[in-house]
């Protein structure tokens, strides 16, 4: 999972963009970077940490231009060094700059083919480098020393027809200006929006809506599936539609997890689907549990906690905070390692106790992954004297990896695979488990806008939009995710992360 941004304005850019990653850090704190563009001349910030620490002033100070493109990342299916941070750019043709939210789950092959066809070379293992080399390959195809908007379409158009996956996509192209187009099902998120100046209209694009809010940016819409944007380096707007049999198919678990609340994605509110979610699994509650004995209903903080103030007030039971977060550990799902992951959620929660003891506690969290997180807190919850506890999951049991961008487990570190919801609640130590059904979880998001009938639910219930995930590929996946083969990719990432460090300090001497 990733952040993108892309800014055409009427003078330097660096500050819209750089406000705009702080505001979408929560999509990825591996890594940032920063590309911008002054008279064909194309600079460059990225390394790995938060955005505050990858750009210091030296860096704003050379980062010119009215236009460019940012990017945050989370490691998804590829390795987590220094050379993994985002844009890309190579130089042929015309010098172009690419970042990219998504997974495409054809990869391989299409770096194959680039191979095959063209003797191009993939200095990486991420797949968005492959996105850019096949961007990069239709634009030469057309071959034009200056090309049009329509050209730019073109080449979109072939990239659609080449490569299979989720993706959102923000692009560079030194001397002419931005382009950025989203996979055709729409199931990384895409908006655009523009601002008024006393020299003319400026425009940004970014993963989610509230990057336009910091920056005084109203929201225009969403980038449609398969639809592409072109914005010249002068402000010139072109859309288009560029993929065939294009449909909504956003991911649900942006709803669940991964947006800010204050987000609106594909003209839904976060905010108002998370608050549905808890109406609708308080229902399930009252259905499956009416003579219930909940005392308190406490979320775990953060993103569960929309859901699970809509929860208590439809119960008609207290809300209370009884769970203080550090807010410097990062998401203990994604970490890597079963050790690292126990550690940080010792580090990362602390109990208040005077709201668990004497009392029957119900936990709210927005989804179950591996089972860890819940199962300390609940552990959590009795050392600090709760009479029992209870645990309600905004979300139905995730059962299936995600290949579209967001590196969840494999299927069988899952805890709800396999299992049942009775096994999964004795397997976390809670003394009632419920999950929300998922066909009140898309009720909840299609609510906000009815004209979306259709979500990617595939960690829920393994049905995968793109057609091309067979239990093959699954099993490639698990390959690469196991403990194993990531434990020795990060020692070959931290050899790489040492000779990239030396070659960047002798570049800042220089």
């Amino acid at each position: 999972m990733c952040g993108v941004v892309g800014v055409v304005g009427k003078s330097d850019v660096n500050l819209q963009l750089y406000d705009a990653l702080t505001m979408l850090q929560h999509r990825g704190q591996d890594a940032a970077g920063m590309v911008t563009c002054e008279d064909g001349r194309i600079s460059q910030q990225k390394a790995n940490g938060l955005v505050k620490d990858v750009f210091r002033t030296r860096h704003m100070q050379r980062l010119v231009g009215n236009y460019g493109i940012g990017h945050v990342r989370y490691p998804t299916a590829g390795s987590s060094g220094p050379a993994l941070a985002q844009p890309f750019y190579v130089n042929s043709p015309y010098g172009i700059a690419l970042a990219h939210n998504g997974n495409l789950t054809n990869a391989e092959s299409v770096c194959e083919d680039l191979y095959r066809t063209d003797l191009r070379h993939m200095n990486t293992d991420s797949d968005s480098e492959v996105l850019l080399n096949v961007f990069a390959q239709e634009l030469q195809k057309i071959h034009k020393h200056q090309p049009t908007a329509e050209d730019f379409m073109r080449a979109i158009e072939g990239v659609h027809k080449r490569t299979i996956g989720g993706y959102a996509v923000v692009s560079l192209i030194a001397n002419y200006g931005l382009v950025a187009f989203r996979d055709p099902n729409g199931i990384r998120p895409l908006v655009f929006g523009e601002r008024q100046t006393p020299l003319g209209t400026e425009y940004m694009i970014a993963s989610e809506s509230v990057a336009l809010d910091v920056a005084g940016f109203t929201l225009t819409r969403d980038v449609r599936p398969g639809e592409a944007i072109y914005i010249s380096k002068e402000g010139e707007l072109h859309t288009r539609q560029c993929a065939e049999g294009a449909e909504y198919s956003p991911c649900i678990f942006e709803h669940v997890y991964f947006a800010r609340p204050d987000s609106i994605i594909d003209g839904i509110s976060v905010y108002k689907a998370r608050l549905r979610q808890g109406e609708k699994l308080a229902e399930k509650i009252l259905r499956e549990f009416p003579e219930h004995d909940i005392d308190v209903v406490i979320p775990i903080p953060d993103s569960s906690r929309v859901a699970g103030q809509a929860l208590a007030h439809t119960l008609g039971v207290k809300f209370r905070e009884g769970l203080v977060k550090n807010r410097y550990i990062g998401r203990t799902f994604i970490m890597p390692g079963q050790q690292q992951r126990k550690k940080s959620v010792r580090q990362k929660l602390n109990p208040i106790s005077l709201e668990f003891k004497g009392k029957n506690v119900l936990l709210i969290d927005d989804s179950i992954v591996r089972g860890t997180t819940c199962e300390q807190i609940i552990q959590m919850a009795r050392d600090a004297g709760a009479a029992k506890v209870y645990i309600a999951s905004a979300a139905p049991p995730v059962k299936y990896p995600n290949v579209y961008g967001i590196d969840m487990p494999t299927a069988q570190e899952l805890v709800a695979h396999g299992l049942t919801t009775d096994e999964v609640c004795k397997a976390i130590g809670a003394d009632w488990l419920v999950y929300q059904d998922l066909e009140d979880l898309i009720q909840a998001s299609s609510e906000g806008n009815p004209e979306i009938t259709a979500f990617d639910c595939a960690v829920f219930d393994g049905n995968y939009v793109t057609h091309d995930v067979d239990q093959s590929y699954l099993d490639r996946l698990a390959e690469k995710r196991s403990e194993k083969a990531q434990t020795k990719q990060r020692e070959l990432d931290l050899d790489n992360s040492n000779v990239v460090g030396i070659h960047n300090d002798s570049a800042e001497n220089a």
